[in-house]
C-alpha cells in the first residue's frame, strides 16, 4: 500500500518564544477587534476577594472565558447570576499566563431587558385603556374567608411562606392549593387553568397568586394578557403577590388587590385570628361592665321605691280610702245621669201616650174610606146601570171592535148572570 509522509514546512524562517507569541497574538486580536457586544448566558460566576469577577459567557454555539474588574463590578445596576442572559461590552484579548483567549468586561445589563420593559409598557397602556385597572372595578376583600384558595408552584419558596403565614395568622380557615408553574412559556395557561379551578372549589372567598422573586424573564409569566383577563373575570376576588416589593408586573395591577410579597398577601387576604379574639375579649370586657351597671341600677331603683313604700298596712289604708271615695262619686254620678234622663224621657213618654190613644181613631177613619172606595170601584154596580161585560171564551175582556171576529163565540156578563152570544158582522164590514 502506498506511503505517505507527512511534512510541516514553517511559515518562516522566525522561531517565536511562547510568551512572544502570546502577546503577538493579544496584540493582534485588540487590533483587530476592539469593543465588542457579545450576548450570552453567565456560567460558572466568581468573585474573588479582591473584587473581580470571572466567569464564562455560553451559548449553543460555544463558550468565552471573561474576566471584570472590580471597579465595572460595582458599577452594575443589577447583580448578575449564573442562568442570567446578558449583554457585555468587552475586550477581545489573550491571557498569556496560560494562552487562552478571554474577554475584559468593561460594561454589563441583563439582555432583552429594554425590549421586555417595552413590550410591559404597551400591554399595560392598552389594558389600562380598557378599564382593567379601574380602581370602581376591584372588589373588597371579604375580611373573614370561608376558604383560601392559594396559586402558585408546589416547589415555590413563596407557597412555604404564605402557608406558614396562614397559620399562623388564621389557622382556623382552610386553604386549598391550585398548583401551577409559575415560570417558563407554559406558565401563563396554567395559572389559567389553576385560577379556574380553584373558583370551583367550594366556600373559596379569596384567592392568593403569589410567587417569589425574580428577574424580569422569571416574572414574565405575570405579564401575560391571557392571565391579565382571567384575574379580572375571576368571580372571587384575586390577591396578588408576586416578587419583591419593588417588583410590578401586569398582574399586581389587574388584581383586586395587591400585596408587596407573597407573605403580605397572606397577612392582606383574611382578619387575624388573634385580632378577632381580642374584639372578642373586648366585648365581653364591655357587655360584663354594662351588666353590672344595670344591675346596679336596679338594685339602687328597687332600695328608692322601699324607702318610698314605707308600711304596707298604711299604704292599704291609703288605697282603700281613696277607692271609696271613688265609690260614692260613681254612685252620685249614676244617680244623677238616672235623673237627667228621666227628665229628658218624661216629654216622649207623654207623646207616646197620646198617639197610642189617637191611633185606632185614625186608623179607623182610614179603612172606612179605603171600604168606600173599593165598593165605588165595584164593577157590579155598573152592570146594574144596564151596562154589559164581553170576553172571549178565555175570559179575556174584549174592548174594541177590532178584536171580535165573524162567527165569534163570546160571553156577555150582565149584573144577574152571563149569557153567549154569536158576532155576526164586525166593525170593519
Amino acid at each position: 500500500m502506498p506511503r505517505f509522509n507527512t511534512v510541516t514546512e514553517a511559515s518562516s524562517n522566525r522561531v517565536w518564544s511562547v510568551g512572544g507569541l502570546c502577546h503577538a497574538i493579544s496584540d493582534q486580536l485588540k487590533a483587530r477587534f476592539g469593543l465588542v457586544m457579545v450576548q450570552g448566558e453567565i456560567s460558572g460566576m466568581m468573585c474573588a476577594g479582591s473584587g473581580h469577577c470571572y466567569l464564562t459567557l455560553k451559548d449553543e454555539q460555544g463558550q468565552l472565558r471573561c474576566a471584570m474588574f472590580r471597579r465595572v463590578a460595582e458599577s452594575l445596576a443589577f447583580e448578575p447570576r449564573n442562568g442570567d442572559l446578558v449583554q457585555v461590552q468587552a475586550r477581545v484579548g489573550l491571557y498569556e499566563p496560560r494562552g487562552e483567549m478571554q474577554l475584559v468586561i468593561e460594561s454589563m445589563r441583563p439582555a432583552g431587558t429594554g425590549q421586555l420593559h417595552e413590550a410591559f409598557l404597551k400591554l399595560k397602556a392598552r389594558l389600562e385603556a380598557q378599564g382593567l385597572f379601574d380602581a370602581d372595578r376591584k372588589r373588597p376583600i371579604p375580611p373573614r374567608p370561608r376558604c383560601i384558595g392559594v396559586v402558585t408552584s408546589l416547589s415555590a419558596a413563596a407557597l412555604h411562606d404564605v402557608l406558614t403565614a396562614l397559620h399562623r395568622r388564621v389557622p382556623h380557615i382552610p386553604v386549598r392549593i391550585a398548583p401551577a408553574a409559575v415560570q417558563g412559556t407554559d406558565a401563563p395557561a396554567g395559572l389559567i387553568a389553576a385560577l379556574a379551578a380553584v373558583q370551583q372549589l367550594p366556600q373559596v372567598d379569596v384567592i392568593l397568586l403569589v410567587r417569589g422573586g425574580g428577574s424580569m424573564e422569571d416574572l414574565w409569566a405575570f405579564n401575560d394578557e391571557a392571565l391579565a383577563l382571567a384575574i379580572v373575570s375571576s368571580r372571587v376576588p384575586v390577591v396578588v403577590g408576586v416578587g419583591h416589593e419593588t417588583d410590578v408586573t401586569i398582574a399586581d395591577y389587574c388584581a383586586d388587590l395587591r400585596a408587596p410579597t407573597p407573605t403580605a398577601a397572606a397577612e392582606l387576604c383574611a382578619i387575624e385570628q388573634s385580632a378577632d379574639l381580642a374584639d372578642l375579649d373586648d366585648w365581653q370586657a364591655a357587655l360584663m361592665a354594662n351588666m353590672h351597671a344595670r344591675i346596679e341600677q336596679s338594685w339602687q331603683r328597687l332600695d328608692r321605691a322601699e324607702r318610698q313604700l314605707g308600711r304596707p298596712s298604711a299604704l292599704l289604708h291609703a288605697q282603700q280610702l281613696a277607692c271609696g271615695s271613688l265609690a260614692s262619686r260613681l254612685e252620685r254620678g249614676v244617680f244623677n245621669s238616672l235623673k237627667r234622663r228621666q227628665l229628658v224621657l218624661l216629654p216622649m213618654a207623654l207623646r207616646l201616650l197620646q198617639a197610642a190613644s189617637n191611633l185606632p181613631r185614625q186608623m179607623a177613619h182610614r179603612l172606612d174610606k179605603s171600604a168606600w172606595l173599593l165598593r165605588s170601584l165595584d164593577p157590579s154596580l155598573v152592570l146594574k146601570r144596564g151596562y154589559a161585560w164581553l170576553q172571549n171564551k178565555q175570559g179575556v175582556a174584549l174592548v174594541s171592535v177590532k178584536e171580535f171576529d165573524s162567527g165569534q163565540q163570546v160571553i156577555a156578563r150582565l149584573s144577574d148572570g152571563q149569557i153567549g152570544l154569536t158576532v155576526n158582522t164586525t166593525g170593519d164590514t
